[in-house]
């Protein structure tokens, strides 16, 4: 015999037990058609150009918008969300020059990897359940998560941009299930900001162009994860140590403190990437990078990328005696290492980047390290 749907109560119910006891720390509903606001705001941050170089964005605006573009069939969006916040104030690393900063995200297991199989078993329940189709999302489709989220009750976009939850800050990680079944909405979230700008205030790159707008050509966290070109001179200076990501506008959010650590041990930090030395990091190779940073998110902007993260953070450091780990970098194959490097040395050691600099210049094929060494500092 076929087996009978739930009622809607008692589906509910069961679905939500179950995400509680797989470690999802939030659970809410949205219609599909919750958010008709949502094209006309990409677009108009998609003209401004405040997607930088993320092509990807513009290239699926029309699915990102609309979550029945995406999937025609989707009546309704379950959101979850699982805490991951840290165990230390993440913002303490930064007044140590000699070493690396974080994001609190990455410091560990690629979240992707943990959600989505979570996620899955949900959904699947969900299908068993009521006989409907499911599908799951976790940041790797155009899925707006962020406002669905809100619509869903689980907190508001902050000024930020990034989801406040009343329980757990500006620190959720956010999944989708979306579904042909008709579920009962939950009551969205009023925002509760306030007269607060502390998330605006303390950005070093002045990436906000107002209240719930971002800038990501100006964002730290845009330029040393997702760019791929070498980090604009005027935002080196105020990228500090930060080698991967930036925390200041959710770590300086006020909800923080009702915030618990989060209790999925696969999302806390490693010991190791807590407070990194730039000396260890500037001298990995390949290999080690790639060890280092197996199961972590890390690992997808390559090599190259994060020795040019390192670098910037080697050149703020202001210890002339992590100059040699600039020089050995003058010869590195990838032309975005040669140029951070040639940055690096000559802020540590204006004479020791004189006595390379005719040879370097000899040897280089690629403009923009050329021009490395006459830029301003």
């Amino acid at each position: 015999m076929t087996a009978q749907p739930q009622s809607t109560d008692k589906l509910i119910a069961e679905l939500r037990a179950r995400a509680t006891a797989l470690g999802f720390d939030s659970f809410g509903i949205a219609a599909a058609s919750s958010r008709p606001d949502l094209p006309a705001k990409l677009n108009a941050a998609l003209d401004a150009g405040w997607h930088g170089d993320m092509e990807w964005m513009a290239e699926t605006a029309e699915r990102r918008g609309s979550p029945n573009a995406l999937w025609p069939e989707a009546r309704s969006i379950i959101l979850l969300g699982v805490n991951y916040g840290p165990q230390s104030d993440p913002l303490a690393v930064l007044g140590e020059r000699d070493r690396g900063t974080i994001s609190v995200y990455a410091r560990n297991r690629d979240y992707h990897e943990i959600i989505k199989g979570k996620l899955k078993e949900l959904a699947g329940l969900l299908s068993r359940r009521s006989g409907a189709e499911v599908k799951v999302f976790v940041d790797t489709a155009p899925v707006m998560e962020k406002p669905l989220a809100e619509a869903a009750g689980l907190g508001w976009q902050g000024k930020h941009t990034v989801l406040v939850s009343r329980e757990f800050g500006s620190w959720l990680f956010l999944g989708a299930i979306f579904t042909s079944a008709e579920l009962p909405p939950s009551t969205p979230h009023e925002e509760s900001c306030g007269s607060c700008t502390r998330c605006l205030d303390i950005c070093p790159t002045n990436a906000f162009p107002a209240p719930f707008q971002l800038d990501a050509r100006k964002c730290l966290a845009y330029l040393n994860i997702e760019h791929q070109g070498p980090i604009p001179h005027e935002f080196r200076v105020p990228m500090g140590n930060r080698i991967y990501g930036c925390d200041d506008c959710l770590a300086v959010c006020p909800w923080n403190k009702f915030a618990s650590v989060s209790r999925e041990a696969k999302l806390r930090a490693r010991a190791d990437l807590e407070r990194p030395a730039l000396a260890d990091l500037a001298r990995l190779d390949d290999d080690g990078f790639r060890s280092l940073f197996a199961a972590s998110p890390i690992k997808r902007i390559g090599h190259a990328r994060f020795l040019r993260n390192v670098l910037i953070a080697v050149g703020n450091s202001g210890d002339a005696d992590l100059a040699p780990l600039a020089e050995a970098r003058l010869d590195a194959e990838n032309p975005l290492v040669r140029g951070a490097a040639i940055w690096a040395l000559r802020r540590l050691a204006p004479a020791r980047a004189d006595a390379q600099r005719l040879a370097s210049l000899g040897r280089e094929s690629h403009n923009s390290v050329s021009l490395e060494w006459t830029a301003d500092l």
